[in-house]
Order: C-alpha cells, then structure tokens, then sequence
C-alpha cells in the first residue's frame, strides 16, 4: 500500500505515512480544502493528489503544524507555488533557520537511498496569529498554541467534524520529546491548553501514530502529563518502552537536567 488513507467525517481524512507514522489531515469545507502536514515518501506525495481528486476534495492550501523537516513536504506533492500557513512562531523559526529544512530532508533521503524530482523549497509562507483562526470555505479552523515539543507550532481544532489535529502531541507511539527549543513547562502548557478540546472531540490526529479516539486520547494526555511532571525520574508508559523511546527519554533527561 502506497499510502493509508481513513476517513474520520465526510469533511476528514488522515493520510499515515509508512515511516514514523506520520500524519497528514485533509480538511474540506465547501469548495475548499487544506491539507494540514505531509507524509514523508516519494510515492506517498506523488499519490496524495489523485487521494483528493478520488475523495472529491478540491486542495486550496498547506498548513503545516510546525517547523520540522517530516511536516513540510506538502508542496512536493502540490507544487512550489501551493500556499503554506504557519503560525507566527513558526514562520519566524524558518526564518532563524533558512534552508534546515531542506538539508534534513537530504540527509534523510541519503541514509534511504531515496531520489526525489525536485528539492524541498518552501518559499514565502504565510504567518498565521495564533491563538486564532483560518477561514475555510464558510468557516473556520481554531488554532492554537502547540509549543514546547519544538519552539514553535500550533494545533487546529476542526469544530464541525469535532477532530483535534495535535501536531506532535499525543502520541501512541511517541513519548513526549523535548526537542532543541522546546521545553517541559510549554510542552505540559500544551498539553494542559489542550485538554478542553480533547474532551470534545470525536477523534485527536497526533503527528505520528493512530488515530485516536477521546478515551484513548485522555488516557494517553494523562500519562504524558505524568511523565514530564516526573521528568527526571519519570517512568516510561508501558506501552512506549521501545529502544527508540528509551533513547528519547534519555534526550529529554539531559534537557531537563541541563546537562
């Protein structure tokens, strides 16, 4: 499978990349619809337009939740040209950090063998006020503040599918990373800002890893919360213990401790 596709309302889909499990959401309203993140492999990007076309969704723009290289990819799939919004934090990062991206991106394809037809250019981005809204066809998608994973970010709350888009928030398969820029108090004030609109939604999208639905969600915002509170000596949650989340909590831990 090329890429896998789920539908969460007439207005919804979520498209998960093969590697991380990275997700990217496809929003309609009306006549008009933004595709929010981007799945990560050559083919994943080159089938994402024909995903719309068969679902009957007419793309008008990119969102991108935050500044890392694994979100960005949108206008491969949609051509330099595609409009990109951002919240303001994140504009400036790309701004503080030209061409990141796009080496990332290169040193991934190098360790995977992979070819692309064009560089990664992202180009002018339009900056977003966040906590705010984006009008989307006759109305509108929250956004709200989403730092502490990285500096920067936002997430987006579709009201009228009631799904929460978490950017790199509650993960099933992640524990929470305090990357460079990021830190344990912004990450648990996410958190904390996000718990009222966990509670109303049908379905939370996190940035890598299933779908989940409100019980799982909270279950899995009560141990993430649990976890940076207790940060140095956190445990891990039992069903992230993995090498790959252990090396993590490791990063996090040397953050946290200042060393």
């Amino acid at each position: 499978m090329l890429l896998r596709v789920v539908g969460l309302h007439s207005d919804v889909l979520v498209a998960t990349s093969r590697v991380w499990q990275t997700t990217c959401t496809i929003v309609r309203s009306g006549e008009e619809c933004f595709v929010v993140d981007s799945p990560v492999f050559p083919d994943e990007l080159d089938v994402l337009p024909a995903v719309l076309e068969h679902a009957g969704f007419a793309f008008t723009g990119l969102l991108a939740t935050h500044a890392d290289w694994d979100h960005l990819l949108g206008r491969l799939a949609f051509g330099a040209g595609a409009a990109l919004g951002v919240a303001e934090t994140t504009a400036a990062r790309l701004a503080a950090e030209p061409g990141a991206a796009a080496r990332e991106l290169r040193a991934f394809d190098d360790d995977f063998y992979l070819r692309r037809p064009q560089p990664l250019s992202l180009g002018q981005v339009q900056a977003l006020p966040v906590p705010g809204h984006c009008a989307i066809g006759q109305t509108e998608i929250e956004l709200h503040p989403g730092d502490g994973h990285t500096a920067d970010g936002m997430a987006a709350w579709i009201a009228w599918a009631r799904v929460l888009i978490a950017g790199d928030y509650l993960s099933p398969v992640e524990i929470p990373m305090i990357s460079p820029g990021g830190s344990r108090d912004a990450y648990l004030a996410t958190l904390r800002r996000l718990t009222p609109l966990v509670q109303q939604a049908d379905h939370v999208v996190p940035g890598h890893g299933d779908v989940l639905d409100r019980v799982r969600a909270i279950a899995i915002l009560r141990e993430d919360v649990a976890y940076l509170e207790s940060l140095p000596d956190a445990e891990l949650p039992i069903a992230r213990r993995s090498p790959r989340q252990r090396a993590i909590h490791a990063d996090n831990v040397a953050r946290v401790s200042g060393s």
